[in-house]
């Protein structure tokens, strides 16, 4: 008898994957983004960038999603708080120590402290948003984890130890943990609005709490050299990267969304390679490859309990929400 291709787990699978597909779209877009962020260290101030991006991806959206938003005040009077507060973790905290560390630590040690995320979100998801925790979220986690690191280090972990511990090092980790929290709490604040208007209101938030920061910094004038650094940083990243992820924790939830960062150091060597011709290695294969297995059996879906169905009610939901 042939198997149906409409069984529960098939139809579950078959969310996973397409869920997926969002986050693995923002972490291309990151990807693109490390280096946009250790090249602003020398050319814009981290305050001013931030702003900048912001500003500008405000200005973007506002003609598309302003006005359905406008409409949804009333909504906006109940949930401003949670909306500004999500907004600071994720847009404010996160994007402008990252800004800031890159100026005082390596892109090495940003990356293995990046690849805590994932751990971070686990324990936290587990502890607010009441996610359960399972063996196999716990283990692709640390696999990924020591994958990461083996890769990051060229094969030699212990090295990383002897720079020393900098200041970028302890901005970076509050960074991250901060961006581990905005993604425990969106899924935790479930709140009636379309997803663009979410996103267009914490960007506005943001945007509003930057301004002090942009003051009161060092104030770059915008040049020729550090524009396409500001539009990269306000298009791609600060609008369909933040849509994806946001799309990724409402399907697959914080914890299992978060794994798929640990994929960004892989796709940053490979497009190392493939654009900039550097050589890969086998500390690439073989952290690569951990990492991959971290991954999978961190995504994978623990088998359904005797009785309970599969909604995929919700599958396409996000699709037709209007903006």
């Amino acid at each position: 008898m042939s198997k149906n291709p409409t069984s529960p787990a098939n139809g579950t699978a078959a969310i996973m994957t397409s869920a997926a597909l969002a986050p693995l779209l923002t972490v291309l877009i990151w990807s693109g983004n490390t280096v946009v962020t250790k090249a602003a260290a020398g050319v814009i101030s981290p305050g001013s960038i931030s702003f900048y991006r912001w500003l500008l991806a405000f200005l973007i959206l506002t003609p598309f999603v302003g006005r359905a938003a406008w409409r949804n005040r009333a909504l906006i009077k109940q949930y401003w708080l949670k909306l500004t507060i999500l907004g600071a973790l994720g847009m404010v905290v996160y994007q402008s120590l990252a800004y800031e560390a890159a100026r005082t630590t390596s892109a090495v040690n940003m990356g293995v402290i990046i690849a805590l995320m994932p751990l971070m979100s686990t324990l936290l998801a587990g502890a607010l948003a009441g996610e359960r925790l399972t063996a196999a979220s716990i283990a692709g986690g640390v696999i990924s984890l020591i994958g990461l690191i083996y890769l990051t280090s060229q094969g030699h972990p212990v090295a990383l130890l002897n720079g020393g511990f900098h200041i970028g090092d302890g901005l970076m980790i509050v960074a991250v943990l901060s961006n581990s929290l905005y993604g425990v709490m969106l899924k935790r604040w479930a709140m009636p609005l379309p997803i663009w208007q979410q996103l267009f209101w914490q960007i506005s938030f943001s945007t509003i709490l930057l301004v002090p920061v942009f003051l009161m910094g060092d104030i770059s004038p915008i040049t020729s050299a550090n524009l396409p650094l500001i539009l990269y940083a306000a298009i791609p990243t600060s609008l369909l990267a933040p849509l994806c992820w946001m799309i990724g924790i409402r399907k697959l939830g914080a914890a299992r969304t978060s794994l798929l960062i640990n994929l960004l150091p892989i796709v940053v060597a490979a497009l190392a390679w493939a654009v900039l011709g550097e050589q890969l290695h086998s500390y690439h294969a073989i952290g690569g490859a951990l990492a991959l297995i971290g991954v999978g059996i961190g995504l994978r879906q623990t088998k359904v309990a005797k009785g309970e169905e599969v909604s995929g009610a919700d599958q396409a939901a996000w699709e037709t929400e209007e903006v």
